[in-house]
């Protein structure tokens, strides 16, 4: 099936967070095929084998067929690295620390191979760090403290912030950078939202949670509270949670 536009999903949630599978399973129904394959990049999380074990308990019973890029442990050569991840139909990228991430993915080429595959159709996604990587900037706690980020891949224009309704001074933060041009404007997630984007502009917005938001920012009126035009955006709920 042939998929227009590049396509990134940024994730409030999914395998490692939510017992439900709402958003994951509504994740795979973007997929170009419709038995996908589905690469799990465990990079921010220094490939932590829990992690890619939650993955795969996760993935294997799904319709797809899940796989796991590791690079701290590389098995492939160059051309076979290529090979692997062009092959893919959705890049589902785990949460850590960004700036590490970003910083090995360019070592090995993973980012420009990324960006290779998202312009043939396959979807970027993933939560936490695994969201911030897609966008021009993000607001992170890479370093530490709560930071700016303008490394990252471009290919969603703006910033991201997770976690803003769930991790304390999130919110706070995020608009001070904002506002304050440190960040440029952008994409605000709550824990449990998915936000489809093609080409930028923003498709879909759903919710595993009732009452998740996804926010768009904007620098406001220099001397308002915060500084910065915070937009919530309607999300679709995707079931009923307990």
């Amino acid at each position: 099936m042939l998929v227009p536009g590049r396509r990134v999903v940024l994730l409030g949630g999914g395998f490692s967070m939510d017992e439900d599978g709402l958003l994951d399973d509504w994740l795979l129904t973007h997929a170009r095929n419709p038995r996908p394959r589905v690469c799990f990049v465990p990079t921010a999380s220094g490939d932590a084998p829990g992690y890619v074990d939650r993955f795969l308990s996760a993935f294997r019973p799904r319709d797809c067929t899940p796989a796991v890029l590791p690079l701290f442990r590389r098995e492939l050569d160059d051309d076979a690295l290529r090979a692997f991840l062009l092959a893919q139909d959705v890049v589902y990228v785990g949460g850590g620390n960004t700036a590490n991430m970003l910083a090995v993915w360019r070592v090995h080429g993973v980012d420009r191979l990324l960006r290779e595959a998202c312009d043939r159709g396959t979807l970027l996604c993933g939560i936490s760090a695994g969201a911030n990587c897609w966008a021009d900037a993000a607001h992170t706690d890479s370093f530490g403290p709560l930071a700016s980020l303008r490394d990252g891949l471009g290919l969603l224009p703006g910033s991201v912030c997770p976690h803003y309704d769930s991790e304390p001074g999130r919110r706070t933060s995020y608009r001070q950078a904002v506002a304050g041009g440190t960040l440029p404007g952008g994409w605000a997630l709550e824990d449990g939202v998915g936000a489809l984007f093609t080409d930028g502009r923003l498709e879909q917005a759903v919710t595993r949670r009732p009452g998740a938001r996804l926010y768009r920012v904007e620098p406001g009126t220099p001397g308002e509270p915060g500084g910065t035009d915070e937009h919530p955006v309607p999300c679709r709920p995707l079931g009923t949670v307990a």
